[in-house]
């Protein structure tokens, strides 16, 4: 195989042991404040699609449980040259509706995932064409040098080719459009689950895959996934012994959970920051009591946005502690992320931010709308009523629209609030992920899918796609930097915290935290 770059991480991966002994197969019954979006894996970068999406369909490569790449569908890799590299497929591989898994299928899904309207672009960014060699080998053929190719291959989930043109399904669902198609209500992988039904916001059900390549390490043969919005409900529903197991408690109800004898808390960072954007790209702010001008395209009203939020006091009373205070777009476990970096751009200042507001011609404020979602983020729409209030002090007469996240995404997509919240986890655990889909200005290469604010800078634009390519650690890192800076100092978007995301469970289950925020049920025990 060929060399991969080791990253900076933090302890990824932690176990909990809670019964020994032989176990039953078990039916895992899952809760989580939001549900999937769609069951096309190429239509949503959405995290708790993914957690599921990725235990029916595969890609080349995978991570293990530390996070060190390891063959999935792909035995072999080999850098035939710095812009070559040649995929040896695995054998035997069935999807689950019984067709034998080969080269084509792996050209028709990275091709998928290449073409509009794919919102997972980010992971072929840099493909210019898919070659298949033979039926159990495929080329890939890059636009240039690539170190983080197989990093972002992992997010690359492989379909039957046969299927999707049976089921005209060959194209990538719109879901930013709101298209329904054959591919967002059915599936057919290769993975250790199969999709058995899914009825939207209610419950989503998927079986053990029989015929797994693979083994499981767990006992779990059944996962019926609840999606519960209320905080409250869902607890309730953990303690009540209606559900297994939640992702996501919430802060207020960890210490109650910690002291009921039947759970158990396992506790770690996810890899997100929760960060808050702006729009920069409008020429009037809608509504704003501003004719003719956008206020947030001065750096100096966005600087005073910056100074009037208390991000130790959302860390403290919103988050009760279960927060890192944010500095920068990455978290610590991410490649790129460093203590300078994480220190604030401007400290706190109410008074401050008041001023500089003066400075750029609004003494009185304006008129500002807040858009979040209420059921995907830990606390989600309790830290944006906090940030509508200290918006509001400064005189920026902020009022908040909360939506489910379903509702939500798709309008951060086509750039429609004028302040929004978002949180963006790194599938690579390198910053170019965070950078390129939130950062970038929008483009047909796939850059700039999250920019909602429509950030617009050449200058980063263009060390941004320099460190696609750059294969010197050094200078690679130093572009890194250098983006993360330019991200700060401007003031282009406003880091609030990076995400720690316990996990709820009843005692008698074995399973491992992971920093991505998505669960393995072929490595969970229920005892």
């Amino acid at each position: 195989m060929a060399k991969v770059s080791v990253f900076q991480r933090s302890a990824l991966a932690l176990a909990v042991l809670v019964c020994a002994g032989a176990a039953q197969a078990a039916t895992l019954r899952w809760a989580g404040a939001n549900d999937i979006l769609t069951l096309d894996p190429h239509a949503q970068n959405h995290q708790t699609t993914h957690a599921f999406l990725q235990q029916v369909y595969e890609p080349l490569v995978r991570y293990g449980k530390d996070f060190q790449l390891e063959p999935a569908l792909a035995t072999k890799w080999t850098e035939v040259s710095p812009t070559q590299w040649r995929f040896e497929l695995r054998k035997g591989v069935k999807f689950h509706d019984g067709a034998p898994f080969t080269a084509d299928d792996v050209v028709f899904s990275l091709t998928r995932i290449m073409t509009p309207p794919s919102n997972m672009m980010s992971a072929t960014q840099s493909i210019k064409e898919v070659k298949k060699v033979d039926d159990f080998t495929v080329d890939l053929i890059l636009k240039g040098p690539n170190p983080i190719l197989l990093r972002e291959l992992t997010e690359a989930r492989i379909m039957n080719k046969a299927w999707a043109e049976k089921n005209n399904a060959v194209k990538t669902q719109d879901y930013a459009g709101k298209e329904e198609s054959y591919s967002s209500r059915n599936t057919n992988g290769t993975g250790s689950f199969v999709a058995v039904s899914w009825q939207p916001d209610v419950k989503l059900t998927l079986k053990k895959n029989a015929a797994w390549w693979d083994k499981p390490t767990g006992n779990v043969d059944e996962i019926v996934f609840t999606p519960i919005k209320s905080a409250a409900t869902r607890t309730a529903a953990l303690i009540s012994n209606q559900v297994d197991f939640m992702v996501d408690p919430p802060p207020q109800d960890q210490d109650r959970i910690k002291k009921t004898p039947e759970l158990s808390l396992l506790e770690g960072t996810e890899n997100r920051t929760i960060y808050l954007g702006l729009d920069m790209f409008r020429d009037e702010l809608p509504g704003g009591g501003t004719p003719g001008k956008n206020p947030m395209k001065d750096v100096r009203v966005r600087k005073a946005m910056y100074m009037a939020i208390d991000t130790d006091g959302l860390h403290k009373r919103t988050m009760r502690g279960m927060s890192i205070t944010a500095g920068t777009m990455v978290a610590p476990m991410v490649h790129g992320w460093s203590k300078e970096l994480e220190t604030r751009a401007a400290k706190y200042d109410v008074e401050g931010a008041k001023k500089l507001l003066a400075e750029a011609g609004y003494p009185n404020g304006f008129n500002l709308k807040l858009e979040c979602p209420n059921d995907r983020y830990v606390n989600d729409e309790a830290i944006c009523q906090a940030v509508t209030a200290m918006w509001t002090r400064i005189g920026i007469k902020t009022s908040l629209q909360a939506t489910p996240m379903a509702q939500y995404v798709t309008r951060v997509m086509n750039s429609e609030p004028n302040a929004y919240l978002f949180g963006w986890g790194v599938a690579t655990f390198d910053a170019l992920y965070s950078l390129d889909a939130l950062i970038h200005s929008k483009g047909t290469a796939g850059g700039g899918v999250y920019n909602g604010g429509r950030i617009a800078d050449k200058e980063l634009d263009a060390k941004i796609d320099a460190m696609k390519t750059e294969t010197d650690t050094a200078k690679r890192d130093a572009l890194i930097n250098d983006a993360l800076k330019m991200t700060k100092d401007n003031f282009y978007t406003i880091p609030v915290h990076h995400q720690i995301f316990p996990w709820a469970m009843r005692k008698g289950i074995e399973t491992v935290y992971r920093a991505d925020a998505r669960p393995i049920p072929a490595w969970t025990t229920i005892k």
